[in-house]
Order: C-alpha cells, then structure tokens, then sequence
C-alpha cells in the first residue's frame, strides 16, 4: 500500500527546516553547532502586540472568523497598504491566510491547471517550486546572475514567458539573495508582461521594512498600477514585527482570485487564529518603532557578515540590499578536498561540510536554483554572527 501521491513524490521537504533540523540532531548529540538555516527574527514580538491578543483572548474574541479574516484586519491591511505603498486597496480587497506561504498556495491552488508554467527568478525562495509542483503546474527556473545584483531582466522575462506560462514570482527583497528592485526595474518588467495578459503577478514583499543604505521600498503594484487586475501583493506580519510564530499573511488582489482563495481557505483550515488576528491589527496600527529598531540591528548585523565573509579566502559576498541572509559565493571550493579527503563536488557538500565540521548550519545554494552558494540566516546576534564566521573561517582554512 501507497501512503503518498504522485503528484507529492516530486516534492522536496523544505530544505532550510531541513539545515535547521540537522542542526537540532547534532545538539541532542552533545555537539555545539549554531543554526544559521532558518531565517526568523531573534527579537521578541513587541509588548503592545502581545497585550493586544490578550486583550483580545479574556474579551471572548476565541471564536470562527470569516475564511478572508476579520473586518477589522482587512481594513488594517488595507490602510496599511494606503499608507505605506500608496496602493488603493478597501477591506474587500483583502485576505488574510496562516502566514505569507499559505497566502501563495491558496492562489495558486485556486489559479493552476496541470502544466500551468510559473517563472520563478532564480535564486528564489525554497518553497516556491515545490509548490507550484504540489498543485500541477510547472516550475520554470530563471537564472538571475550575481552580475545582474540577482535581479529578473525584461529580456531575460521575455525569452522565458510562453503559451502555458500562468505566473511570474518575483520576491524583494529577496530571499535569499537580498536583491532590492527599483522602481525603474519594475516598470520595465511591467512593460514586458503587458505584452502577455495571461500571465499573473505574484510580488512577495514580505520583507519590505527590511531595507538598507537608505533604500526606499516600491511595491510593484504602486509601479505597475496597470496591471492591478493580474497582481497579488503578498505580505504578512513575521519577518517586520517579529511574529513567525502567529502565522499571519496577507494579500490584496483581484476580486475573483481573493474569492476563490477564500473558497480553499474555508474547506481547508476554516480561518486564521482569531486571537492572532487581533494581535496583527494591533501590529499594523499600533507604533511603529519597534520595526525601525529591527531593520537598524539587520543593517548592522549585514555589515558585520560581509566584512567577516570577505576576510575567508575562498568566499565572496556582494553586500545584500535587504532582508535579513547572505548568500555566499563558494565557486573556489568545489573540487576541493577536506581534511578527511571527501571531494567538496557542490554546494550541497560545501554546506554538509560547514555542518560538521565547522558546526554552522546554512542552507545550500542548489536548494534556491543558483549554485554554487550557501545561504546563512543573519537574523540573530552580533555575538552568534561573529563565533559562526569564525568557524566557517575555521572550516574553509582546512580545505585542500
């Protein structure tokens, strides 16, 4: 008997809770090794957001809500949305989802018929391919050099669109590179997909508040406002008010697709937590200084790890332009070997051997489609940052 379906066999478990997991077997081992796979904010979720889902608890908000989500974090959302991103968005315009993730797999759930292409600009986040596998469609794998600061070119966008191509993923900042697009990048991508009125955006700018060098934010809706009936802006509350664990995302789009992604919601998980609902009005409204405090600490922790990075013969780091990783070059060690004599063949054995030798996890290069890389999460302290890049130094210095 078959347990699994065919349509999950071509799917891979998410490999940065894979590095994450293999670090928590070495600890429960006795070894010391410092978990650089996940990437969620080290701080605390902010006092007043806490006291909001208390509040929210002891006043009997414990019941259903809407599959969309509240009135009052619809309305939230979208004042956020007028406030921030200058994008005209009301309360029915919105939807709201167990995180960011659960967000694109209900539009793509509601959206994909088999072999449905979406181009993912690679390096993309993790879980984009497999979910566009997850639910039959096709991932089209896009390269996007280091030379282009990891970024989709309209060129490139318009080789890659065809007949079948349903969606184009793009991410900014983006996870893991940090790559930042400009207004002006935006609207040339615009101006291609205006050509092909079959293909959906999805923007993912779940790390917008997390910017540097004085960088100011664009969403892609405020750049390309033309293509408001084929957009989803996709955002949530994890990454900029430390709150991964409330599993809050959202999303403002085309009334057809909010309303069908609603439909999945209903018959899958019926809501998001009432309670956490509450916390992220709160979190949207409430002051904002806890996420400038957050995004300052980022910037610095980024400038800790390219100086530390590029002091290792042997690794390369352009600056990232946001978020909160950095995506390191490894090109110089493939072939190498270890003090154990294992041939370093990838990215992949790069990052096993930083594991267990060097006692960090990070997240291979191949997981994200651009190699050779590793991934290191730079969300936690100054101190944590400084020991791992000094044994990944460590580790490097040993390679043959």
């Amino acid at each position: 008997m078959s347990y699994v379906s065919s349509r999950l066999a071509a799917v891979k478990p998410s490999a940065s809770m894979a590095a994450s997991q293999a670090a928590k077997a070495l600890r429960a081992k006795g070894v010391d090794v410092i978990d650089l796979g996940l990437g969620e904010p080290d701080f605390p979720t902010p006092m007043h957001i806490i006291d909001a889902a208390h509040f929210a608890a002891k006043a009997g908000q414990t019941l259903y809500t809407g599959a969309a989500g509240t009135p009052e974090v619809r309305e939230a959302v979208a004042s956020k949305f007028r406030r921030e991103n200058g994008l005209d968005y009301t309360a029915d315009d919105i939807v709201v989802a167990n995180g960011a993730k659960q967000i694109i797999f209900n539009a793509l759930m509601a959206t994909l018929e088999a072999g449905d292409e979406a181009i993912l600009p690679a390096p993309y986040f993790v879980s984009y391919p497999e979910m566009v596998k997850l639910l039959g469609g096709t991932p089209v794998l896009v390269e996007c050099p280091e030379t282009t600061g990891f970024r989709l070119a309209p060129d490139v966008l318009e080789k890659a669109i065809t007949a079948r191509t349903k969606w184009l993923f793009l991410n900014m900042p983006g996870n893991p590179s940090g790559a930042v697009y400009s207004e002006a990048d935006l609207k040339a991508l615009g101006a291609v997909l205006a050509r092909h009125p079959q293909v959906l955006v999805l923007s993912d700018e779940i790390y917008e508040h997390i910017l540097f060098d004085g960088r100011e934010f664009v969403s892609f809706g405020k750049a390309c406002p033309e293509l408001k009936d084929r957009t989803l802006i996709v955002n949530g509350v994890a990454k900029s008010y430390a709150m991964t664990g409330w599993r809050v995302g959202y999303a403002a789009g085309p009334a057809p697709l909010l309303k069908a992604m609603s439909t999945i919601q209903s018959q899958s998980c019926t809501s998001v937590c009432s309670i956490a609902q509450a916390a992220t009005v709160a979190a949207l409204n409430g002051p904002q200084g806890e996420v400038a405090r957050f995004r300052q600490a980022f910037e610095a922790r980024r400038d800790l790890v390219v100086v530390g990075i590029r002091k290792i013969n042997g690794l390369t780091l352009s600056p990232p332009e946001g978020a909160f990783y950095a995506y390191i070059g490894c090109a110089s060690l493939i072939g190498r070997k270890t003090p154990k004599g294992v041939v370093l063949e990838d990215d992949a054995a790069v990052a096993n051997y930083l594991l267990n030798e060097g006692r960090v996890a990070s997240v291979p290069g191949v997981a994200y489609g651009l190699s050779p890389y590793f991934r290191i999460s730079t969300a936690t302290s100054e101190e944590v940052l400084t020991e791992a890049i000094a044994r990944i130094n460590g580790a490097v210095a040993q390679v043959e």
